[in-house]
């Protein structure tokens, strides 16, 4: 059996404490396609590119197993914030 959805969160969950994460498993349970959408703080600073190579390096050997990745967003707190205001008027 592949990763599990659960694995992902434990991963995501240790290594960026997340103040926010969804995952989505895409590919019907076996565990190969993920959507993942994180809010973290350690993603303060950081481009967009260097927050999807945390990600990637947060789950580690797990990315041998997932076949794709789809990080929907990567945001610091205060930006998913501004987006939950907007979403709200």
């Amino acid at each position: 059996m592949g990763v599990t959805k659960e694995e992902v969160e434990d991963l995501l969950v240790r290594e960026l404490r997340p103040a926010h994460l969804e995952v989505i498993d895409k590919s019907g349970g076996c565990g190969a396609c993920f959507q993942i959408e994180i809010v973290s703080q350690q993603f303060e600073g950081k481009r967009l590119l260097e927050r999807h190579r945390m990600v990637n390096a947060a789950l580690g050997e797990k990315m041998k197993e997932i076949h794709a990745l789809s990080i929907t967003k990567a945001l610091t707190p205060e930006k998913w914030q501004q987006q939950q205001d907007e979403a709200e008027k």
